[in-house]
């Protein structure tokens, strides 16, 4: 199965899935990585392990939808089976979404439907979550909204600020987000809805 990866900045949750299809049993190979920012440490990563690499800053282009049509493009040449947006910090066009339907995989640091948007971990603690975790789901048209894949539940501990809790999150995410790509490969996955069957190979 052929990846494109976006990424946004140190390229962790990258690194993992570049650990991943080190093995030949995993059946995955990233075949590009892509970004908004041209000096970030999620292109080094795939540089040093020999992954073609591009960038499209949105400030170079007349506008979000020039952007979103250059960004599509890009990808496409790459011809992938799936897109993986890795701490990619930008939302994806109409243009992207449509052309890569149910092809485009995310992960977000909370149990959606619970606490979407840019500050999951924070909403969840401020709302008094014991437990809380990350979600694997497929992008749609809107923030957070795609059906879900899969999720891993992580428990709130006392003293827990943002940033501890963020990092186990990030941990568990990371294993999570391989996981499911393995499964994707081996099973393969259909959409009905909201929901997302398994075992579609």
């Amino acid at each position: 199965m052929r990846l494109v990866v976006l990424v946004s900045g140190s390229g962790t949750t990258l690194q993992a899935l570049l650990d991943a299809c080190a093995d030949p049993a995993y059946g995955a190979q990233v075949v590009a990585v892509g970004s908004d920012r041209p000096d970030v440490e999620g292109l080094r990563r795939a540089e040093r392990a020999g992954v073609p690499t591009f960038v499209l800053r949105i400030g170079d282009h007349a506008d979000r939808r020039e952007w979103d049509r250059a960004l599509t493009q890009a990808v496409q040449e790459h011809d992938p089976d799936l897109v993986v947006t890795a701490g990619f910090m930008k939302i994806l066009g109409p243009t992207f979404v449509e052309h890569f339907a149910d092809r485009v995989v995310n992960t977000h640091p909370a149990l959606l439907p619970s606490y979407p948007g840019a500050h999951g971990v924070r909403d969840a603690l401020a709302g008094g979550a014991r437990v809380t975790g990350a979600t694997c789901h497929l992008v749609d048209g809107g923030v957070d909204t795609g059906p879900i894949l899969e999720q891993v539940a992580v428990r709130v501990e006392e003293g827990d600020d943002e940033a501890s809790l963020h990092e186990r999150i990030k941990v568990a995410e990371r294993e999570m987000l391989v996981a499911t790509l393995a499964r994707a490969i081996t099973e393969g996955y259909v959409v009905d809805g909201r929901s997302v069957r398994w075992g579609a190979r």
